[in-house]
Order: C-alpha cells, then structure tokens, then sequence
C-alpha cells in the first residue's frame, strides 16, 4: 500500500524547475502511507510531476520502485494499492521481459497492451492510481469498483492536483483551503462527507469505479468521471438475472468464491494476519484463512474495560476453536480516550464514526506483529447485516399503514421520553425477547424509531435511519434545505424491495464515505495494509443475483454467511446481538472530556468561526448533558469539525 500524489500545470504556473521539489513536498505529506522508499517522476515540458510513498509488500527490490516506466517508455504509473491476481494477467501478456515480480509492473504492461479501459477488466484488488501517457500526453486517474482505496483530485490555481489524502494538497503552493458548506452540510447529516463533494470547494473524491482522463490540451474535459464499473449497474443485472438453484448450492457456490477472494489476499512478501471482532463477517475470513494456510493464522482484537462495548471474549472464543495464533489487546478509557487529540490528524477531512477511535488503536496494535492484515468489512452490505436491512421493510409496511397524523403524535410522545425511562421499559422486554432481537443501547433505539414515525416513502425512511442531523440546512450557515438532496444512492425504483434499495443505498454511499475510509485512515496511519475479501468484486457481482430469502430468514440478516461459517465454526460462538465498534460517547462527553467539549461548542467560538448557528448546537449539547435526550452523535460531528477546523482551518 502506498500514497501517490501529483498536479499537470498546464499554464506552466511555476518554474520547470520546481516541479520535483513540490511533488516531494506533497508526497513527503503521506510518509505513514508510504514508510518504506519515495520516488517522484517529472517530464518538464508537458508540466507534469508524479509523487509516490511506497508500503513494500510485494517484490520488495528496487524494480518494485515507483513512479514506473513501462518497458516502451511510454506509460508511467503511480499506484496505491493491490492487485491480486496479477500472477495470472502477467501470463497472458506475450513477449514481456519481466524486470522484477510485482504487481505494479503487470498493470502498466497491462494498460499498455490491451488500454487503460480494458486492463481494468482484467484487475482484481483495490487500488487508486494515475497513469500518464507521454505519447497521446493524457493523464488518467482511477479508482477501484468499490472505492476501496481514496483518491483526490481537483483544481488549484488552475492547476490539476491529485492525491491519496487531502493533506497532500495543503503542500502545493496555490491551493486554497476554502470550505464546501454543502460538504459541511452532508456531514452533519451522515458523519462523513459522501462522494463526489469533499469539505475544500474544487477538490472531489473521484467515485468509485471510474476514471478521469484529462487531456494535456483540453484541461476541461477531466471535470466528468466516466464509469467503467457501476454497483447500481450489477444490482440491476443481478435482480433481472436471479439465482435460481437451491439455497445449498448458493451457500456452495459463495463457500467456493470465498476460497479463492481470500486465498488471493492472503499473497504478500510480509507478514500477515487478521482482525478478527468474532462476528460473522471477520470469522468467516479467519475461518477461510485457517484453511488455506500450512501454518496458524495471526488474528488480532481488541477488549475494552466497558463490557457493554467488549468483544473480545466472542473474538477469543472464535480465535480459539479455528486455532489461531491470537493476541488481545484489551484498552482502558484512558488509552482510547488518548487517541482523539490526534484524530484531525489522522482523518484529515472531518470523520465522525466513533469507531475510528478503537479502529485506529487496534490498527495501531497490529502493525506492531504484521503489515498486512484481512478483515471482514463489506459483509452487512453485501448479505442485509444492519437492522434497517432486517426491520426496515417490516417497519415501513406498518408505519405506512397508520394515518400521517397519529404517527406524527405518537413520535412526538416518544421523542420526550427521557433515555432513563426508555432504558428503564426496555429492560422489563428484554427477557421477554428472542437473543437475536436484544438491542444494544436501547435508548438509541427508541429515540431513532420515534424520529421516522412521520415518514412519507421507504427513501425518507432510510434517509432518517442514516441521519445524525435531520435538518443540517438550519444549522450550517449558508446552506438551504433546497441544497440538500434527498438521499445519495437511493435509486427509488422499487424493483429491490425496500431492504434491496438500502442495501444498495449503503453500498454506493456508507460503505466507501464511512466503512472504507475508516479503515483506509486507521490502517494506513500506522502503515498497515487491510485487504477486504468480502469486497472482491466477484463476490459483490454474486451476492446482487441472490433472492432476499437468502439473505434474510426468520428475522435475521447474512442467512446465506451464517450457511458458510457454520461449517467451520459453532453457531453459539458467534450469535450475539450486532455491536458494531462502538465506545461509551455519552458517558465520556459528560464526563472526562466535557471540558475540551465545552471549548469547542462554546457560543462565542462558533459565532466568531461563522460555520454553525450556536443555538441548536447549544441546545442539543445542554439536552445531552442533563440526560434530557441522547445527542452523542449529533454532537461528535460538530466536535470532530471544530477539532479538524483548528488543524487545518
């Protein structure tokens, strides 16, 4: 894994000669990505300079350096990323004299023998990279199909930069750090700001599964990306061309896909280990792994003191019947609560899922025994593993039912409720309810179903389930509610079902905006490479063919994961209700870290910065501090921009 950067000054802004001490000053930005070797590659007269930070992982010899030259001398390549069949591409390129064996070498001889478009076609792994072309002096920039690895791109000055992390760019002489209020607004609403915006006006995420070609003499074009491969696409393929054996030979043909996704992921020339949480998803991977390696697989996870939040007694008793080599980190508050000084840092745009906080430290933790690691992300969107995949078509069908007014009544009731008499009702049910339907932090719960009673259609209804604000047009300043669009990556077509049209939802947005840039940051921050086999775009392309039964039965998601794990593992050593990587938010802002809290909400200091109207940001962090309604979340996307805003502002 690496980080890559670059620009093509067309107007030739500066001077030829400054090009590489700029490139290297925007590459020496992204050493942690990269702390093996660092190249850069100039070619003065078009104005364009190429910056890379290499993580060695294959081929560990000088001829796996980047920037590379194809063998014609023709194509160069930056790259962040893997390529796992490579071996396989390699064989069906003729008349190659091969100088090294990595996998970098095999996509430039493969985008020069058969096109950019086409070798794509051919690539299995994740991967963001830009590729010049000295003959036709195109640039192209692309990332993987499921936007695994980041890529930035975007003007500066009237210059085309690039790069794997926004902080690249704050290296480069005319960017301006000028902030997208949209992308502000996005972020109070999901916690993340989606693709294609970025919080800087001018600089976009290129979306997954598309490619940029920007044109040395026709600077305008590189404005549009253009597919190569679209989720929306193979779930529309794979609902018109459905599976139709058994359910067995569903879970055979995935058990065989599995095999190879993982077996892939598990070549490296470094070592190599798991993180397992002792869920579904992770165990699955493990599990695979344990039969596909002579020797005892390294798997990693962490414990926290709150046994609300632990899961490492499931990762353990996982760890212990597959027979890993297994190694527990178990934190005190303190340790986690150590990390968030350097989270703006860490993500340098504004990231408020809290479980970057314990995604980062056990990252942290392993890269101390390996570099390379699988884990298990991609399963809940792939196989209906979030509640709202499970409840939500249920949840729509009954509210549906009721009229508008009473619902609206009935959520205002709820939303009164103290979270003391909510958790104080839901303890008297829980013994009442099957394991499978226990919840944790019930009070969560409550308050979010009182906050979709008055939905009008399923995309509101998901809209509000992902929501932490549900109004951010009356907190950002300068943004209208006309600004903010309806739900990114809901197709509202019907044709998946309510629990499809989520899934599909999470897919193009929470997945890459949330999930994959979590675990890009926390692993990448520490120089750990995490590979996602559940990703492999061959599972997805199967996973979108299955009928919902498969996916869903009797109440629980992953129907089809649970067949395929229970071949290895014991069902009672994984079932346990969903906790995600969840830390003790409400407790800590109310206690050890109101103070930097109260510094970062004060009034006067969001009056003077001019981003949020102090009185509803106010009043949620008054609510939360005398108990009177649950706003962690709400309040950890304010404090995680006020955080970056004083690093980066």
């Amino acid at each position: 894994m690496c980080g890559i950067c670059g620009f093509v000054d067309v107007g030739k802004a500066f001077p030829p000669g400054e090009y590489e001490t700029m490139v290297e000053r925007m590459a020496g930005t992204l050493v942690h990505r990269g702390p093996d070797d660092r190249g850069s590659w100039v070619d003065e007269e078009a104005g364009v300079a190429l910056g890379h930070r290499r993580l060695a992982i294959l081929d560990l010899s000088r001829e796996g350096r980047q920037p590379m030259v194809s063998h014609s001398g023709r194509l160069i390549i930056v790259y962040n990323g893997e390529t796992y069949n490579y071996r396989t591409i390699r064989e069906e390129l003729p008349n190659v004299v091969w100088r090294g064996s990595s996998d970098t070498e095999v996509m430039l001889e493969a985008c020069e023998h058969w096109g950019v478009e086409e070798a794509l076609e051919w690539f299995v792994g994740m991967f963001a990279f830009a590729l010049w072309d000295r003959e036709e002096r195109v640039l192209y920039l692309v990332r993987d199909r499921l936007g695994i690895k980041p890529l930035y791109y975007g003007s500066a000055g009237g210059t085309l930069v690039f790069a794997s992390e926004l902080k690249a760019f704050h290296a480069y002489p005319t960017f301006q750090a000028d902030i997208d209020r949209e992308g502000l607004a996005r972020f109070l609403r999901l916690g993340y700001v989606p693709e294609p915006l970025t919080i800087y006006r001018g600089i976009r995420k290129l979306p997954p599964g598309t490619i940029v070609r920007v044109h040395f003499e026709r600077m305008s074009e590189w404005s549009e990306p253009r597919p190569y491969w679209s989720a929306q696409e193979i779930a529309r393929r794979g609902l018109s061309n459905p599976f139709v054996g058994t359910g067995e030979a569903a879970v055979q043909a995935l058990d065989v896909l599995l095999d190879e996704a993982v077996a892939l992921r598990m070549i490296a020339d470094v070592p190599l280990g798991a993180l397992l949480s002792g869920g579904i998803d992770s165990s699955v991977v493990v599990a695979k792994m344990c039969t596909a390696s002579p020797g005892r697989v390294k798997t990693f996870t962490i414990g926290f003191a709150e046994t609300e939040y632990d899961e490492a007694p499931s990762a353990r008793r996982v760890a212990r019947h597959l027979g890993t080599d297994h190694t527990e980190f178990i934190l005190t508050p303190e340790e986690s609560r150590s990390l968030i000084p350097s989270l703006p840092e860490l993500y340098d745009e504004p990231f408020a899922d809290s479980s970057q906080i314990p995604t980062a430290l056990l990252c942290r933790l392993t890269r101390e025994s390996v570099t390379v690691a699988l884990s298990g992300d991609g399963g809940d969107e792939l196989f209906a593993g979030y509640t709202r995949h499970v409840f939500g078509p249920d949840l729509w069908r009954r509210i549906s039912g009721l009229p508008l007014g009473i619902r609206r009544m009935a959520g205002g009731w709820f939303s009164r409720l103290s979270p003391r008499l909510m958790h104080g009702a839901y303890q008297v049910l829980d013994p009442l309810l099957k394991s499978q339907n226990r919840q944790r932090q019930p009070a969560e719960k409550f308050r979010k179903l009182a906050s979709v009673l008055d939905v009008t259609s399923p995309g509101e209804l998901y809209q509000r389930l992902v929501s932490q604000w549900r109004d951010p047009a009356a907190v950002v300043i300068g943004v209208t509610g006309e600004n903010q669009s309806p739900v990114l990556g809901w197709r509202g077509e019907g044709t998946a079902g309510v629990a499809g049209e989520m899934m599909l939802a999470d897919l193009v947005t929470y997945l890459p905006g949330d999930i994959l840039s979590k675990i890009d940051r926390a692993s990448m921050g520490f120089g750990l490479e995490v590979r996602v086999p559940l990703l492999d775009h061959r599972v997805v392309e199967f996973a979108w063919t299955l009928p919902m039964h498969l996916k869903v039965w009797e109440g629980k998601g992953k129907w089809i994961l649970r067949q395929v794990l229970d071949k290895y593992v014991p069902r009672d050593l994984v079932e346990r209700p969903k906790m995600g990587f969840a830390v003790p938010l409400a407790s800590w802002l109310r206690g050890p870290l109101r103070d930097w809290a109260e510094d970062l909400l004060a009034e006067e200091r969001l009056k003077r910065e001019g981003y949020f109207r102090p009185e509803p940001v106010r009043q949620v962090w008054r609510d939360h501090l005398t108990g009177k309604s649950p706003g962690q979340h709400q309040l950890w996307c304010v404090l995680m921009f006020e955080a970056w805003l004083a690093r980066w502002g």
